[in-house]
């Protein structure tokens, strides 16, 4: 990579944010292209963020990706909304135009491009959904973006799970319901895809969300885990006959989106995928 004069600055901020695969992705994405930019992380502290984004017009860096804690904080000090990021009060990529900072929320159009990718049918369907955190809100509005008939909403702290509720009620049919055995089993006698997106599943300690062996045969489960690449609540869902699929999709595409929002070009998916299969699997997983 030559870095020089004239070479375009992007970033993502973030506390901790060592951990990120944006980088790589974004990066390798400038490259296949042939853009003159670099993309590098920047650890941001909570009390920092107002002077960081001040940077950004300072410095012209021409993009962000914003990631945990700042992604509702951010807001406050930008310029300009998208729809989306208005309407779920949180921002993950940003764009300067000439010191004006507009905030997009990207994810639940990555998700939403991930399904329609594995070809995944969300109109008409009934959605079950576990999880009411910030990544719960991007996905219940992408499923209702999508089309689903009912969306219903399984959350361990039941307050959460209507905060949730009352938001994406706005955009259509949703229902909340606290994390019980006897609900979630009612539930699931009508349901054709099942979402979740919590973090139950990343460490092999974690309990299930619930009784496995009661997943419908055939229908699509969804884990927004993309590490390990299969959960155990996919390998079940994948025993019982069900199409499923893994965060892998939404982390690129939300990615994906993000660099198309920047640069004006169609993003090169496929070797944003790949290199990120590398990273985290050795290969294709």
């Amino acid at each position: 990579m030559k870095i020089t004069g004239k070479t375009s600055v992007y970033g993502i901020f973030g506390y901790p944010v060592k951990h990120s695969l944006s980088p790589l992705m974004q990066n390798t994405a400038f490259k296949e292209l042939g853009i003159d930019a670099v993309y590098v992380p920047f650890e941001v502290r909570p009390e920092n963020l107002k002077e960081a984004v001040d940077g950004v017009r300072a410095l012209d860096i021409k993009g962000l990706n914003v990631t945990v804690p700042h992604k509702e904080r951010v807001i406050e000090h930008l310029d300009y909304l998208s729809d989306d990021a208005e309407l779920l009060g949180a921002v993950n990529t940003v764009k300067n135009e000439n010191g004006e900072l507009t905030g997009y929320n990207t994810d639940a159009e990555g998700f939403l491009r991930s399904l329609i990718e594995e070809g995944v049918e969300l109109k008409g369907k009934r959605a079950l959904m576990f999880g009411a955190g910030g990544a719960a809100r991007a996905v219940g509005y992408a499923l209702l973006k999508g089309g689903v008939k009912f969306l219903n909403i399984v959350n361990r702290s039941f307050s959460r799970a209507k905060e949730v509720g009352e938001l994406l009620g706005k955009r259509g049919n949703v229902l909340v319901y606290p994390l019980k055995g006897s609900t979630v089993e009612a539930l699931l006698k009508d349901v054709d895809l099942i979402v979740n997106t919590t973090s139950v599943g990343m460490k092999p300690e974690d309990p299930v969300l619930f009784d496995y062996s009661k997943i419908p045969e055939g229908i699509t489960v969804v884990d927004i885990i993309y590490n390990p690449p299969e959960t155990p609540l996919l390998k079940a869902a994948k025993e019982r006959g069900c199409k499923t699929v893994n965060g892998l999709g939404m982390l690129v595409h939300q990615g994906a989106v993000a660099f198309e929002i920047w640069t004006g070009e169609k993003a090169p998916v496929e070797t944003m995928r790949e290199v990120l299969e590398r990273e985290l699997y050795g290969g294709t997983p």
